[in-house]
């Protein structure tokens, strides 16, 4: 098993920035693919951004590309996602998620382990 800790949400004004980050413990591995998924409140649960543990690579949806970066850090075994310019659309409540394999999925039903969620508010 893999158990997997957010951290880092919080109430920021539009414009600024925050950085998230997820720690995994357990059964680690460098042949896993991470992500990070949101929430909004009425909507469905979406994939913002993934990286591959073990060569860096990394993927984004559209509406984050070019504001967020993801990284990650493996002697910390931590992930982190640094979001800048951010929107009031970007409320939500954060999720981390990994799965094993290298190839970073967009579906939740792809990935096997969850975080507990951190909460991220926009104010306008």
């Amino acid at each position: 098993q893999v158990q997997l800790v957010e951290s880092g949400g919080g109430l920021v004004q539009a414009g600024g920035s925050l950085r998230l980050s997820c720690t995994a413990s357990g059964r680690t591995s460098s042949r896993y693919a991470m992500a990070w998924f949101r929430q909004a409140p009425g909507k469905e649960r979406e994939f913002v951004s993934g990286i591959s543990w073990s060569d860096g690579t990394s993927s984004y949806a559209d509406s984050v590309k070019g504001r967020f970066t993801i990284s990650r850090d493996n002697t910390k075994n931590t992930m982190y996602l640094q979001m800048n310019s951010l929107k009031p659309e970007d409320t939500a409540v954060y999720y981390c998620a990994g799965r094993p394999g290298v190839i970073i999925f967009r579906a939740t039903s792809d990935y096997n382990y969850w975080g507990q969620g951190t909460q991220v508010t926009v104010s306008s």
